[in-house]
């Protein structure tokens, strides 16, 4: 969602609906049932919903643009960003579609690689946005391009949708009652969404789209891929040296330490002989 000054951006903002958003998205969760939503995506949608109701930082702190992430170098906001809402309305439409997506996502690819996915995707997304922000900026020499701020999940959610209609092709969505070939879906939502809500972030739309297909045409996964085999070997052989250390100090325990009966035995017999020669040497007027 846009936060730019031409938005009409206030504080007041955030408390449009009276919560009706959040009671929705409450039932929605419910109706689908907690039990039923796989782990990594109940604990994300979760965390969303616990910032919206206590935030990290305030609306205008959290917000992302060329500005305040590149120029005064406040690169945290790249993750306050997707984690934060501008009111219940807003967060109640991304934890919806979240919900689809990452239900489906995660049954398909497993909570970890999900978990993976969205962290290298809220991330990506918003640098993608930064850098098209950017050349526009430079293109049309106007700065109010680096100075437009966003905040929510729908950079992230327009990745997750080309994932999933990537993994269904050939099939027909249905785009606010559009029946369109999932090839085509996502361009036709990105300019749908655009034309309903004309404040929402046409760029920050399109930087998720664009992270989506980096994905599924190649470069992107196989990248994920690689680093992910990386930090698996890692592991392994941090693993492999833990236990190869922890049976050496047994081992070194053992040959030290245990001693059988007849040990234990010569042991004291030594030990006494040492005291009794060592009384002998004390004078008499010293003990």
């Amino acid at each position: 969602m846009d936060l730019s000054p031409q938005a009409g951006f206030s504080t007041r903002l955030r408390q449009w609906g009276c919560r009706l958003g959040l009671l929705l998205l409450a039932s929605q969760l419910f109706q689908v049932g907690l039990d039923s939503i796989p782990p990594v995506t109940l604990a994300v949608l979760g965390l969303i919903i616990y910032l919206h109701l206590f935030p990290a930082a305030p609306l205008m702190q959290a917000s992302m643009s060329v500005e305040q992430v590149y120029w005064h170098g406040d690169w945290l906001r790249l993750l306050l960003s997707p984690l934060h809402h501008l009111n219940d309305w807003h967060l109640y439409f991304n934890m919806v579609s979240f919900l689809g997506s990452g239900v489906n996502l995660e049954r398909r690819l497993g909570g970890a690689w999900l978990l993976y996915l969205l962290s290298v995707f809220t991330v990506l997304t918003g640098l993608v946005y930064l850098v098209l922000e950017a050349g526009l900026t430079k293109i049309t020499r106007d700065q109010s391009y680096s100075r437009r701020s966003v905040v929510g999940f729908s950079g992230v959610l327009f990745a997750l949708t080309v994932l999933t209609d990537h993994y269904h092709p050939g099939g027909v969505t249905s785009v606010m009652g559009i029946h369109v070939s999932n090839r085509y879906a996502i361009w036709v939502e990105l300019v749908l969404i655009q034309l309903i809500v004309p404040r929402a972030s046409f760029i920050g739309h399109l930087a998720g789209i664009l992270v989506g297909l980096l994905y599924t045409t190649g470069p992107l996964r196989k990248i994920m891929k690689a680093f992910a085999g990386v930090c698996v070997c890692v592991c392994v052989c941090v693993r492999t040296s833990l236990i190869l250390m922890t049976n050496m100090s047994l081992c070194y325990r053992g040959f030290h330490f245990h001693f059988s009966e007849e040990e234990e035995v010569n042991r004291e017999e030594i030990r006494r002989r040492r005291l009794m020669r060592f009384d002998r040497k004390i004078p008499h007027e010293q003990r």
